[in-house]
């Protein structure tokens, strides 16, 4: 068994960063909070290094959409980070109504480099029961 102690505080500037790079469509330095070999799963992906990360990224926000992501709570200790968040989805199908899912994500960080997420792990929605 581990025991891990978190503190509820204000995000930190890395992760608002990295949000503000997805909501305005820039992905650019907002990245760089990644190492160069970090694992993203995201629902069904399964990416593999900040570039591959940044790029489908980029490919899946590009499909009709602009998100917003609003923080909710932030949890941190030194080797893992628990953000909780809504993200506002406003599509660019005028027919398809806005959406605000919940998100939880988890940011592993890097055991050579404890300033980089080695790993991220999120879940977003549902955005819609049938």
């Amino acid at each position: 068994m581990t025991t891990q102690t978190f503190t509820k505080m204000a995000p930190p500037q890395w992760l608002l960063d990295m949000w503000k790079e997805i909501d305005e469509k820039t992905f650019g330095k907002g990245f760089d909070c990644f190492a160069e070999n970090a694992v993203c799963n995201l629902g069904v992906a399964d990416w593999r290094g900040r570039e591959t990360i940044r790029a489908n990224l980029r490919a899946f926000i590009d499909t009709g959409f602009t998100a917003h992501h609003e923080v909710v709570e932030y949890w941190d200790s030194p080797q893992l980070k628990i953000f909780h968040g809504k993200v506002g989805m406003t599509f660019d199908d005028p027919g398809m109504t806005a959406r605000k899912p919940s998100m939880v994500h988890f940011f592993y960080m890097d055991q050579a480099d404890p300033s980089k997420v080695s790993r991220w792990i999120g879940a977003v929605g549902p955005v819609a029961f049938q």
